[in-house]
């Protein structure tokens, strides 16, 4: 079964709406219009009936009635719809005369209703009696007024009105359909806008100056997921390049290596040199792979760490001591300040601090001191890992973290030990453990800040 269009619902449910208004207004208007005849018609024969009944009762005995009986007619005759029987309770109509029939049973039955209806043929009357006594004989008056006309109104008020809602019902779809289409122009641009989205129409964005309040937020939110993924794919592809030009150096070593062997017979002792070559150029490749494999899994949240109190002073202390011969060579200090603990896996933590800390050697003139402090704070421990050297610019220090990412726009090929994915470990090391890692630099001063919730 084919869904209705969101234009077809909001139209069908605005006609709806529209139709149910109209159709309560009508329907009161109805009743109202009922009500008004109807009591117009009561208050003519109650005015009526009061009158007749203070005429007669002013009469000592019916042998006066045709005295009255001129007044009677006065008050009766103005009426053209208006019928009067006065009668006894033999059914002997008054003034009596010798041919006059008697009031029929229908008449009868009528009168003793407080208010009644009789149809006759195609006329509707409405009847109202009394009783009175003149000269201690009863008497009945019976009027009756002809409502024909007012019905017959109303009939065609109903046909008018349910003839209107029809109508009102069509236009009111149609009129619904028109509005719905133009207040979703907004949100067909969005779907043109999504269609079109490719690979090289990623910065494609939709315009929200003339949006609507109510899609103000899911365009916003459309071009924020735009802007997310034209970044996502801009770091893919940097990133496959990367890893092309990463892998392309270990692999012409190995092929020229290879090629070099190959092209006269050599000693067994260059034959084994030669393999020793091809084994760290194999090393560094597949210490890469791994790399990469850690970041696919991070990226992924595969990575759970191992939670364990770990103490980061003592953590620090060991590697601080496994780093302390290749400072010793260059007359670097370490100063190691503060204490903490935290819940992590103690050798994902390793290899963090770790990368931090060879990079920190790394760019360490000679004869500088790095600096190691752990402060515990309301509800988290920060680690700060500080080094002197060349200040990093600021446009740079977000981008420290991405994969293969280096300071200096000129391509250079990385050294065996260092592919450029330390810090990108590290960063997925420390959001592993909810943790936070940024880097200021200023003043001739690096430092990387960790912080993770205590």
């Amino acid at each position: 079964m084919k869904r209705l269009s969101l234009t077809a619902r909001l139209s069908l449910m605005f006609m709806l709406a529209v139709t149910g208004v109209l159709a309560a207004a009508g329907y009161f208007f109805s009743q109202l219009s009922e009500h008004h005849f109807d009591e117009l018609d009561r208050h003519t024969l109650e005015e009526k009936l009061q009158a007749s009944r203070g005429i007669l009762q002013g009469l000592e005995s019916l042998a006066q009635f045709e005295r009255v009986q001129p007044q009677l007619q006065a008050l009766f005759g103005g009426h053209s719809d208006l019928l009067a029987y006065i009668y006894d309770d033999d059914g002997q109509p008054y003034p009596q005369r010798a041919k006059a029939a008697p009031i029929s049973e229908t008449l009868q039955q009528l009168a003793k209703q407080e208010d009644g209806e009789l149809q006759q043929e195609e006329r509707v009357w409405r009847s109202k009696a009394t009783r009175l006594e003149v000269g201690g004989q009863p008497l009945t008056v019976l009027l009756l007024l002809d409502v024909t006309v007012h019905r017959a109104f109303l009939h065609s008020l109903g046909g008018w009105l349910w003839g209107a809602l029809v109508l009102c019902a069509l236009l009111s779809g149609l009129l619904g359909w028109l509005l719905v289409r133009s207040g979703l122009r907004p949100l067909r641009e969005v779907t043109q806008v999504a269609a079109s989205v490719s690979a090289k129409s990623l910065r494609e964005r939709i315009p929200d100056e003339s949006t609507p309040a109510e899609l103000q937020q899911l365009v916003q939110a459309f071009n924020a997921m735009l802007a997310r993924l034209e970044d996502a794919f801009v770091r893919l592809s940097n990133f496959s390049a990367d890893i092309a030009h990463e892998l392309r150096t270990p692999l012409s070593n190995l092929m020229t290596h290879t090629e070099v062997a190959l092209t006269r017979a050599r000693t067994l002792d260059q034959y084994q040199d030669n393999l020793h070559s091809n084994l760290e150029e194999l090393q560094r490749m597949s210490r890469m792979i791994d790399d990469m494999l850690f970041l696919a899994k991070a990226d992924n949240g595969l990575i759970v760490p191992d939670a364990k109190p770990v103490a980061l002073e003592g953590l620090c202390a060991q590697l601080l001591d496994y780093y302390q011969l290749s400072a010793d060579e260059r007359g670097v200090h370490f100063e190691l300040s503060g204490v903490g603990t935290i819940q992590g896996d103690l050798l994902m933590l390793r290899r963090a601090l770790s990368n931090l800390l060879s990079n920190a050697l790394r760019y360490t003139p000679d004869g500088e001191l790095i600096r190691v402090a752990i402060v515990r704070g309301a509800g988290q421990v920060t680690l700060e890992v500080s080094n002197p050297g060349a200040t990093i610019a600021p446009e740079h220090l977000e981008r420290l973290f991405d994969r293969f990412y280096r300071v200096d726009p000129a391509r250079r090929e990385g050294c065996p030990s260092n592919a450029g994915l330390g810090l990108a470990i590290t960063r997925s090391i420390v959001q592993a453990h909810q943790g936070r890692i940024h880097c200021t630099s200023a003043q001739g001063w690096t430092t990387f800040c960790l912080e993770f919730p205590g």
